[in-house]
């Protein structure tokens, strides 16, 4: 199975764009209220404010493009920003085998993934992925791929 969300680039990158448009024009609302207007009086730090709190709040989501594939012998993740420089993009590939479970983590309106795989190292490694941007559908599906994966491994475990 695949999942992305990689079509809505462009909304993310609008959003992105708005905002920093919204901070611009804050920005110099601020200045010209300070030095020229005077309405709003002590309350115009409000101008700069609001927009930094909602810029804050929409990195504060995640990275905003998730994929998953399932397809073949191997699981896929990539999770990357709409910015390139802003955060480090995640790209993880193992074998199906390795998966050993995985949990959805809603926190008011952040979504995380966290997946457990084996490790010969240390038995087992914890993978982060944010995936607050997926619909409900879309976590449905990936939560049902999962589901399925890890009971075609505990299969296969209890068959050996």
């Amino acid at each position: 199975m695949r999942l992305s969300n990689r079509n809505k680039t462009s909304v993310y990158s609008f959003i992105n764009t708005l905002l920093l448009i919204f901070l611009a024009a804050g920005i110099g609302a601020y200045f010209l209220e300070e030095y020229r207007f005077n309405i709003l009086g002590k309350k115009s730090f409000l101008l700069i404010v609001i927009p930094i709190l909602t810029i804050f709040l929409f990195y504060l989501n995640g990275r905003q493009i998730f994929e998953y594939d399932s397809d073949g012998e191997a699981l896929h993740f990539r999770n990357r920003n709409v910015i390139p420089f802003l955060q480090k993009p995640l790209n993880d590939e193992f074998p199906k085998y390795k998966l050993l479970k995985f949990e959805i983590i809603n926190m008011f309106f952040m979504k995380r993934l966290y997946i457990t795989i084996s490790s010969k190292n240390n038995g087992s490694t914890l993978l982060k992925y944010e995936i607050s941007y997926l619909t409900k559908k879309e976590i449905t599906d990936l939560r049902f791929s999962l589901h399925k994966v890890i009971k075609i491994n505990k299969e296969k475990r209890a068959n050996i």
